[in-house]
């Protein structure tokens, strides 16, 4: 569980590093909350204001680097992210940032695949679908912001992953959820709340 306050530090370290990347100017000295110091995953996403349209999510599921560490690889990667064209100097004024802090993702174990959806909590879960060299990943609130059944949520991962929708049916299909923290800016550069994928929870 990461604090309102240090999850305001990630979304300003991640805004800095987006600004400064882009513009191609050195970064700054970053006060890293010491719990940075730990291997977990994490998601930068950028958002065009006030429509909330989606600009970039770039981000590392699995624990490889130092929060510290992938946090700034993600701020980096989102502005080059390459659904969209490169993010421009023009743009920064007009997006919103958000940090996503992700627990470890924990396979799913079933005795059927018919078994999997009451096994994932829309709201809470996000999900990897992985099959060979695919690999597919959906945020918490992306089912919320879609108004996504559990089927369907695993569906669409399926999809993401570049596998048939019902690919999740497959038993060499293998299904991870995670869980994530997220917190981000309700207008540019401006105040910091925690966020569930329903809306806002706590205010900074």
């Amino acid at each position: 569980m990461y604090t309102l306050e240090e999850g305001t530090v990630a979304v300003k370290i991640a805004r800095q590093v987006v600004e400064s990347f882009t513009k191609g100017n050195p970064y700054p000295d970053f006060d890293f909350p010491k719990g940075f110091d730990i291997e977990t995953g994490v998601f930068v996403t950028i958002n065009i204001h006030p429509d909330d349209r989606l600009r970039g999510c770039i981000g590392y599921p699995s624990p490889v680097y130092p929060l510290r560490k992938a946090l700034v690889k993600a701020a980096e990667g989102v502005t080059e992210d390459p659904r969209f064209p490169r993010l421009s100097a023009e743009e920064l004024d007009k997006i919103t940032v958000e940090v996503s802090l992700l627990t470890i993702p924990k396979l799913i174990e079933v005795e059927s695949a018919l078994d999997y959806p009451k096994n994932v909590k829309i709201g809470e879960d996000g999900l990897i679908v992985e099959k060979g060299i695919d690999r597919g990943l959906l945020l918490p609130q992306v089912p919320v912001e879609w108004k996504w059944n559990e089927e369907e949520f695993l569906s669409q991962t399926c999809m993401k992953a570049g596998l048939p929708p019902d690919a999740w049916f497959d038993r060499d299909t293998k299904i991870y959820k995670f869980n994530s923290e997220i917190f981000g800016e309700v207008d540019p550069r401006g105040k910091i709340v925690r966020k569930t994928p329903g809306g806002e929870d706590e205010g900074s």
